[in-house]
């Protein structure tokens, strides 16, 4: 990655990243991308303008994405999920590197609220048509010389999110 090792990649680094990512891929494997990421910065779709509000939002709400890897197989497993004081929202499933950049594709098949970390609710969810299964287009993911490992990736909405490593504490 050629990124400031000091320092979370910017908008417009991002932007470079991605254009290299499409032209050679990320190289990302399930390994890199097991963690508890908490959102850290959020840009539209054009990438050069920081979307504040939404991030925001998502910290207050410390939401976060959660990436697991079964160990005797390539599948791995995302939660999705946001805390409203006592209430926690989880959205989980089945998820799968594709194609060479790679796309992480991901199913969200099951809806949890937990109220003070007590199951309330557990839904089955209906699996999206194929040509509307969400996807996050892997953009890079490396740690700063401060030890803050992040990861980037491009939404099947158009957003580009960066996330950084739960075990990290950023200013």
């Amino acid at each position: 990655m050629d990124v400031d090792p000091g320092s979370l990649p910017t908008g417009a680094t991002m932007l470079r990243l991605e254009g290299e990512a499409r032209r050679q891929g990320s190289g990302l494997t399930g390994d890199q991308l097991k963690g508890r990421w908490l959102v850290r910065h959020i840009w539209g779709k054009d990438g050069s303008r920081p979307l504040p509000t939404t991030e925001l939002l998502l910290r207050r709400c410390e939401a976060t994405l959660a990436i697991e890897q079964e160990d005797a197989s390539d599948e791995l497993r995302l939660t999705n999920s946001l805390a409203l004081g006592w209430i926690k929202i989880c959205f989980s499933g089945p998820g799968e590197l594709r194609q060479r950049r790679p796309l992480l594709f991901f199913n969200f098949t099951r809806l949890r609220i937990l109220m003070a970390n007590h199951p309330i609710l557990s839904i089955s969810l209906p699996k999206p048509a194929p040509n509307k299964q969400p996807f996050f287009a892997l953009i890079g993911s490396d740690t700063t010389t401060d030890g803050v490992k992040w990861l980037a990736a491009r939404g099947r909405g158009g957003g580009l999110a960066l996330w950084v490593d739960q075990k990290e504490t950023l200013a």
